[in-house]
Formats: C-alpha cells, structure tokens, sequence
C-alpha cells in the first residue's frame, strides 16, 4: 500500500513538472515571437510612414536598381510607368506599414512573417547593389523617407544590417511562434469570439 502510495505521488510530481517545463516553454516561445514581432513591426511602420508623409518620392538609386534587375524585354513604358509611379511611391509604403500593424497587433504573425521573407531579401539586393556602386555614389538609404531627413540618414551598409535583422527576425517568428500558422494572438482572438457572441446573442434576442 505505501509503495503504491509513493508510486502515485512519485507519478503527480513528475506530471505536474512536465506540465509547468511545457507551459515555461511556451510561454518563452510566445515571448520571444512578441519581441521579434515589435521590432519588425516598428522598423516597417517607420519605414511605410516616413515614404507616405513624403508623398510619392521615389528613391533615385532604387530606380537604377530596377532598371539593372529587369531585363529589357520588360522595360515597356506602361511597366516603367506602373513601377515607378504607383508601385514604388505608393503601393510599397502602404504595403509595409499594413506589416507593421499586423505585426504590432497580432493579426496572423507567421504569415505576416513569410511576407517579410521575400520583401526583405529584395530590400537587401537592393542595398547590395547601391554598396557595390561605391559609398561615395550613394551615402544614404533613402529607407525611412521623410524620418531619415528629421533624425538622420542611414548608409547602405546600416540599411543592410537592418534589413538582415528583418530576415532573422521573421524566421524567429516563422519557427518560434507557438500558436499555428494562421491563427492570431490570443488577444485579438479572443476579441473575434466576444464579437461574435455578442452578434449571436443580438440575434437570438
């Protein structure tokens, strides 16, 4: 009887540590992700507003960049006239500030970090190409528009450091984020379930 006694207590202690060492463990995953998911979000929503408040200002080394990776075939007026008049100076910034407010809220985190993937690889070609351009060519980014003119410019290679981080980063949340992969934080989840048991329960009534 006392060894069965000693057997079962033996068994709770144990279940209750794996139980405490898996919620830890979670709870530091879920940490982890938050941080990531702040810088990054924070870096875009500086980026995408500094470009909007400027209003359509299209970086001149970002054009050349372009201009060097399409290949001629696709450089027909309407394409250069989409890129450089509506995709650069007004889709991109409002693109990365719509990262950067998922990211800060919650909204889906490791989708929204498989976005950041591609995007930031491009903006790391992007930087690549203007240091290899020589230093004296181009001295700043131009990355966080207007904010770069108020609080000073960023040089290529700060840029690229950056743009690294961003890509570190988004693994981080891709592989570390606990919950699955389109699912929200718990927070902005559990305000969609309080919104739709308040329209049911308006229903019914």
């Amino acid at each position: 009887m006392r060894q069965l006694l000693v057997t079962v207590l033996y068994n709770s202690i144990i279940t209750v540590m794996t139980d405490n060492m898996e919620k830890n463990k979670k709870q530091t995953k879920a940490t982890v992700s938050l941080v990531a998911c702040i810088i990054i979000g924070i870096i875009f929503l500086a980026s995408g507003s500094g470009k909007i408040i400027g209003f359509g200002e299209v970086p001149g080394r970002t054009m050349e960049f372009i201009g060097f990776i399409l290949p001629d075939a696709l450089l027909k007026p309407f394409i250069v006239y989409f890129i450089y008049d509506i995709l650069i100076p007004y889709i991109l910034p409002w693109f990365e500030l719509v990262l950067g407010c998922f990211l800060l809220i919650g909204f889906v985190p490791r989708l929204i970090a498989v976005l950041c993937l591609p995007f930031s690889l491009l903006l790391m070609g992007n930087n690549i190409w203007a240091i290899t351009q020589g230093m004296a060519k181009y001295t700043s980014c131009e990355c966080f528009g207007i904010w770069e003119t108020l609080f000073g410019e960023l040089t290529p290679v700060q840029s690229l450091g950056i743009d690294i981080g961003i890509f570190v980063l988004a693994l981080v949340i891709i592989f570390v984020h606990p919950a699955r992969f389109l699912v929200s934080r718990d927070w902005l989840a559990n305000l969609g379930k309080k919104k739709e048991e308040l329209i049911k329960g308006s229903s019914e009534a």
